[in-house]
């Protein structure tokens, strides 16, 4: 029997799944294959609608080897290993002669803890028992109904995992059942670890030949050097245009004085009193100078936050070496306070440390929240180093997304992640091949970019009656159907309440109901609106006649406050190069492309997507900004804006939509 063809195999998944067969499938899926076959790494810009998912399970399931998929969302892990994945194995089948084996890998916390389940969680303070809830007959509040409800789930479940328990419960319910990997007591120390669901699914992982994880995983395993995925010399990376954002998360440290007053709680009867004191008296100066902080960026350590750390740091190792010098390993329960305890103080140790010895290549900064209070942060200032050296060394990558070409080509994106191009020569730098498989999409013929050119140039703050003025009369051409993308939470605000006054459309606000009801309801309604900020710009998939029209208020360059993209900018024109095209832009650019994707879902879609900032038509940079975007036919006509969407307006509804 000979080995079947890539493109036949592609034919028997496609048919498998339902889908069309893409052109651009086939060829990324030659790509993706290439790549893997000569161990380099492939960055593929693949539209909306190409079946992008097909175009590398195929060639990662017919290589043979272990392959880790890792993924930004929820959404698409559950697309992967509920749909994709069972169709496609079932269709390969015949032709590879095997059965090839795939799992979900999550973070420990994601998974129901039996031995904090049934022994309850390690008490803080006296009297402090959510569990106790547990011995009531019948539990009134919400916190207690949702404990025994994953009770009872513990006995059905097979994963133990949060994202199979229907309806879902609270993070302050779920942390009740759950722990972080400093927390664990590892199997062989559990009474329960023969049954551990987290370590259950390890083992699926380590058996299977696609592994399924998200962002965050990928650099946990990267980066902290305590692998937790099994090994694999392939990895494909969908949605990679975040993970730069989440590769900087997982490597950002964060010091408050409730998280250094719960680890002086959670220490303080374990021992001895001089530690604990020590302890005590270090987190009371911290408090002290948290009250007075005020936020933005701290180029220099001021000399009393300084002491205040050292002290932090010294007493945070004091109480460590206590810890572990008195654990009776002999009592199960004892075992588990101490571990939470010794996971918070060293928690606390390592921030402390991180801040008080300083580097060049780390950004601090305080902020200050209404509720939370004020917070010390520690980031990377660029994390291209750390995934060169960690993601990029040992084995093949491929990454891709809709949007990974900004201004036209790779460079940015690639620069960020640590490699070079093809060819590169004098550099001892991982180098990428990239390539655009296009879309099934006619942009030209589907959309319209309509730039506001008349408007003012939006201010910093304050209201923009002119901008309010032309949302009204761009929603009430389109009938409504529109996807409000704002750059703040206010502006998103006051343009909801604008609008409900002038308008007769129902105008959805995102954080009135949650995100999955406010969709459903836009999505129902054609004459509805929804408005929102970020999580929108990246989170909505409403292909047809309800979005028809996707506003964006102004172009999302960072806050020039932001601490940590204004010191990455600066740190490119002290290189020499131009920081507000590196940072500032491409971060603008990436959210514009995002934002505009979500436009056109479907071969049937038409409408427009409205900019309300005349700089994209007016800077230096606007040209830029447009070529990161669809290929959309280009005006800055009004009128002619206005006719278009009246006359979609109209086709939809002579249609029935």
């Amino acid at each position: 029997m000979t080995k079947p063809s890539l493109p036949e195999l592609l034919h028997a998944a496609v048919a498998a799944v339902g889908g069309l067969e893409r052109p651009g499938q086939v060829t990324m899926a030659t790509a993706v294959a290439d790549a893997i076959d000569g161990g380099s790494h492939l960055l593929v810009q693949a539209g909306t609608g190409t079946g992008k998912s097909l175009g590398y399970l195929v060639p990662a399931l017919a290589h043979g080897e272990r392959v880790v998929v890792a993924t930004a969302t929820l959404a698409l892990q559950r697309q992967l290993v509920e749909r994709d994945l069972p169709r496609t194995v079932d269709a390969l089948h015949p032709q590879l002669r095997r059965r090839p084996e795939f799992a979900m890998l999550k973070g420990r916390s994601n998974y129901l803890c039996l031995h904090r389940l049934h022994e309850g969680v390690p008490q803080e303070e006296e009297g402090d028992g959510l569990f106790d809830q547990f011995e009531a007959a019948a539990p009134t509040s919400k916190l207690g109904q949702d404990l025994l409800r994953m009770r009872d789930w513990a006995d059905e479940t097979e994963t133990g995992d949060r994202d199979d328990l229907t309806p879902g419960v609270s993070d302050r319910a779920w942390g009740q059942v759950s722990v972080s990997s400093r927390e664990c007591l590892g199997a062989s120390k559990c009474a329960y670890g023969a049954e551990c669901f987290a370590e259950m699914a390890r083992e699926r992982a380590k058996l299977s030949d696609v592994v399924v994880t998200n962002h965050a995983l990928l650099a946990i395993d990267a980066i902290e050097g305590a692998p937790v995925l099994p090994q694999h010399e392939v990895l494909i990376v969908d949605e990679a245009h975040e993970l730069v954002s989440r590769v900087t998360g997982v490597a950002t440290g964060e010091l408050t004085p409730g998280q250094v007053n719960r680890a002086v709680r959670r220490a303080a009867k374990l021992v001895n009193e001089k530690a604990a004191d020590q302890l005590q008296t270090a987190a009371e100066g911290f408090e002290r100078l948290m009250e007075l902080a005020l936020p933005g960026r701290l180029e220099e350590i001021p000399e009393d936050l300084g002491y205040a750390l050292m002290a932090l740091r010294d007493a945070a190792r004091t109480v460590i070496s206590a810890l572990g010098s008195t654990r009776d390993k002999s009592v199960q329960d004892e075992d588990a306070v101490r571990k939470q305890a010794l996971a918070a103080v060293e928690s606390v140790h390592g921030v402390a440390e991180r801040i008080s010895n300083g580097s060049e290549y780390d950004v601090v900064w305080y902020e200050r929240h209404d509720r939370f209070g004020a917070s010390l942060r520690v980031a990377p200032l660029s994390v291209s180093g750390l995934l060169r050296e960690k993601l990029f060394a040992d084995r093949s990558v491929v990454l891709t997304s809709a949007t990974l070409k900004l201004g036209g080509d790779f460079n940015g994106v690639g620069a960020s992640l640590g490699l070079a191009p093809e060819g590169t020569e004098g550099e001892d730098v991982p180098q990428w091949k990239g390539i655009d498989v296009g879309s099934p999409f006619d942009y030209p013929k589907q959309g319209i970019l309509y730039v506001a050119r008349h408007l003012a140039t939006p201010g910093r703050e304050g209201s923009r009656g002119d901008m309010m003025d032309e949302l009204a009369e761009l929603v009430e051409a389109a009938g409504g159907r529109t996807l409000g993308l704002f750059s703040s939470m206010r502006a998103a605000q006051a343009a909801a309440e604008e609008l409900r006054g002038r308008l007769d459309k129902p105008i959805l606000l995102q954080g009135e109901d949650t995100l999955g009801e406010l969709i459903k309801s836009f999505a129902g309604d054609p004459e509805t609106c929804l408005f929102g900020t970020l999580s929108l710009w990246q989170g909505v998939d409403v292909p047809g006649a309800s979005c028809q029209l996707v506003v964006m208020d102004r172009i999302p360059f960072p806050r020039p406050d932001d601490p940590l993209m204004s010191a990455r900018q600066k740190a490119v024109e002290e290189n020499g190069g131009n920081g507000f095209m590196a940072v500032a832009a491409t971060h603008a650019a990436l959210l514009m492309a995002q934002g505009a994707g979500r436009l056109v879902r479907a071969t049937g879609d038409r409408g427009v997507v409205a900019v309300l900032d005349p700089r994209l038509a007016n800077a230096r940079y606007g040209s830029y900004l447009r070529a990161s975007l669809p290929d959309f036919w280009y005006t800055t006509d009004r009128n002619q804006v206005r006719r278009s969407l009246a006359a979609i307006d109209a086709v939809a509804k002579a249609e029935g939509k």
